[in-house]
C-alpha cells in the first residue's frame, strides 16, 4: 500500500508534525491517482479511441467509468513523450490505516476501469443488410393475392405458363418472364411462398369464389365440350349431365351456364370435333378480299322468306292504318267539343277590338294601342285587372304593359317583381316579349290566351304601308 507520485516531485521530510503529516498524506493520495490515470493513458492510450466530447461542463454527477475515461482523454492530450514512473515511498511518517483503506478502495475502483481501457470492447461492424428483403417486400406489392390465386389456378388447369400469360387477366400487365418467376417463386422461395399464402387466406370466401369461377378450362374439359355437336342447340340440361357424369374432369366452380357459354365459344371459332376450318390455298396465289367476296352466294346471304310473319305483319299494318283514318275522320267534332269547353274558340270581334286576352273566368278586350295588367287597388286603377279571374295577391300593382306598335306586332313588358311565362318561356322584370296569335300568358298562376283581330290588324299594317311609301 505504497503511495505513487510523479518523479521529480520533491520528498517531504519527517520534521512535520502530526497533523501535517496526515493532510500530506491525503494531497500526496490525490495525486498518486491522478498520475496513475495519465500514466496508464499515456501507455495504452493509442489502441483507445478518442470521445468526441464537449468543451462545456456537465453540471450532473458523472458515473465512475465516464471519471475514467474522460480523465485519461484530457491527460493524453496535455502530456507528450514518454513518461517515467517511479514508485517512492515516503520515509517520514506510515501512513494511518484510514489511509490505507482510501487508497485501497481508490486502487479497487480503478481497476475494472483500466481492464476496460486496456481491453476494449470490439466494435461491432455494420454489416450490410441484402437486398432480398426489399426485393420480396416490392414483389409482393406488385402482385396480389388475387393474381396468386389466378396464377395457381391457371396453371393447376392448364400445365402451360404460356397459356396462363394469354389467357388469365391480372390485375397488372405481367411479361411471361415475370410469370415464370413469381411461379418458381412460389413453388421453391419459403419466404415469398409463406408471405403469399398468409394473404391469400385473408381473402373473402366471395372473393375466392369469383376467381375460381375465371379459372382456364383444361383440355380434359375442351375436349368434352367439343364431343357435342355443333348442329345440336343444347341446352342447360345437356351441360348438367355433363357435369355429374364428369365430376373429376371440371373444375368445381363450373356450372351448367358457364359450360354453355365456352361451348358456345368453341363453336364459334370452329373448335368442335364436327367442325373443319377451310385450309389456306397453297401456291404463289394468296386469297385476298375481293377473290373471297367473288366466292361468296349472295342467295345463302339472303334469308328465307317468312310467309306467315310477313302475312300476320301485313294484318297488323292494316288495321293500324285503319285506326289512324278513324282518327283523322273524329279529330274536327273533338275540336268543337274542347273549344266549346275551354272557351278557346275565335271570339267574334268587333272593329274597334284590337285583340282580347281570354281567360277561365273573364275576358279582357283590348281597344288602345297600350293597356297595363296588374292588380287594381283603391289608390291606383289599371286597365285590366287581373284579381277578377283568381287569387292575385302574388301578382304586382302594375304587372306589365301590352303595347302594339306600328307594324302590327304585340309586346308584352314585365314591368312586377315576378316572371310573366309567354307559352312557358319566362319574361323576367325589365324585359319584354312578343306576343302571338293564340300566345298562352301565365301570371303568378293565371293563364290567360292572347287573341289577335287578325282583320284589324291588317287594316292597320296596310295604312302603315302607304304611310310610309308617301
Amino acid at each position: 500500500n505504497s503511495l505513487i507520485i510523479k518523479a521529480g516531485d520533491p520528498v517531504v521530510g519527517t520534521s512535520m508534525g502530526v497533523g501535517g503529516a496526515q493532510s500530506r498524506s491525503e494531497d500526496e493520495e490525490s495525486l498518486g491517482v491522478k498520475d496513475l490515470k495519465r500514466t496508464a493513458t499515456q501507455a495504452f492510450g493509442s489502441g483507445v479511441p478518442k470521445r468526441r466530447s464537449s468543451s462545456r461542463s456537465i453540471k450532473r454527477k458523472k458515473f465512475d467509468d465516464e471519471l475514467v475515461e474522460s480523465s485519461l482523454v484530457k491527460s493524453s492530450s496535455r502530456v507528450k513523450g514518454p513518461p517515467v514512473m517511479e514508485p517512492v515511498r515516503c520515509s517520514g511518517s506510515e501512513p494511518s490505516s484510514s489511509e490505507k483503506k482510501k487508497v485501497t478502495k481508490s486502487g479497487a475502483t480503478l481497476t475494472p476501469s483500466l481492464t476496460m481501457v486496456l481491453n476494449p470492447a470490439p466494435l461491432t461492424k455494420r454489416v450490410k443488410k441484402s437486398k432480398q428483403p426489399l426485393h420480396i417486400t416490392k414483389d409482393l406489392g406488385r402482385w396480389k393475392p388475387t393474381d396468386d390465386l389466378l396464377l395457381i389456378n391457371a396453371v393447376l388447369q392448364t400445365t402451360d405458363l404460356t397459356s396462363v400469360h394469354l389467357g388469365v387477366k391480372f390485375s397488372c400487365r405481367f411479361t411471361l418472364r415475370e410469370i415464370k418467376e413469381r411461379w418458381y417463386a412460389l413453388l421453391y422461395d419459403p419466404v415469398i411462398s409463406k408471405l403469399a399464402w398468409q394473404a391469400m387466406r385473408q381473402l373473402h370466401p366471395e372473393a375466392i369464389a369469383a376467381i375460381q369461377s375465371k379459372a382456364l378450362f383444361s383440355q380434359a374439359e375442351e375436349a368434352l365440350l367439343a364431343k357435342i355437336g355443333s348442329t345440336s342447340q343444347p341446352k342447360l340440361d345437356v351441360f348438367q349431365e355433363l357435369l355429374s357424369k364428369h365430376p373429376n374432369v371440371f373444375h368445381p366452380s363450373r356450372s351448367p351456364k358457364s359450360l354453355l357459354v365456352h361451348w358456345q365459344l368453341l363453336k364459334q371459332y370452329y373448335l368442335l370435333d364436327d367442325q373443319s376450318v377451310q385450309p389456306l390455298p397453297k401456291g404463289d396465289q394468296v386469297l385476298n378480299f375481293s377473290d373471297a367476296e367473288q366466292m361468296v352466294d349472295d342467295v345463302k346471304l339472303k334469308d328465307s322468306r317468312d310467309e306467315v310473319l310477313e302475312h300476320e305483319l301485313m294484318i297488323s299494318d292494316r288495321h293500324q292504318k285503319r285506326e289512324i283514318r278513324q282518327l283523322e275522320q273524329e279529330l274536327p267534332r273533338w275540336q268543337v267539343l274542347v273549344d266549346s269547353i275551354t272557351g278557346m274558340s275565335m271570339p267574334d270581334f268587333d272593329n274597334q277590338t284590337l285583340a282580347a286576352l281570354r281567360g277561365r273566368m273573364v275576358r279582357y278586350l283590348m281597344r288602345s294601342r297600350e293597356i297595363t295588367l296588374g292588380r287594381a287597388t283603391k289608390d291606383k286603377q289599371i286597365d285590366v285587372d287581373l284579381s277578377l279571374e283568381g287569387p292575385a295577391w302574388k301578382i304586382s300593382r302594375k304587372q306589365g304593359i301590352i303595347k302594339l306598335k306600328n307594324n302590327g306586332d304585340f309586346f308584352i313588358a314585365n314591368e312586377g317583381r315576378r316572371p310573366i311565362y309567354i307559352d312557358g318561356r319566362p319574361v323576367l322584370s325589365g324585359n319584354k316579349w312578343k306576343l302571338n296569335n293564340n300566345s298562352v300568358v301565365e301570371i303568378a298562376g293565371l293563364r290567360f290566351v292572347f287573341l289577335i283581330n287578325l282583320d284589324l290588324i291588317s287594316l292597320i299594317k296596310a295604312e302603315a304601308a302607304k304611310m310610309t311609301q308617301q
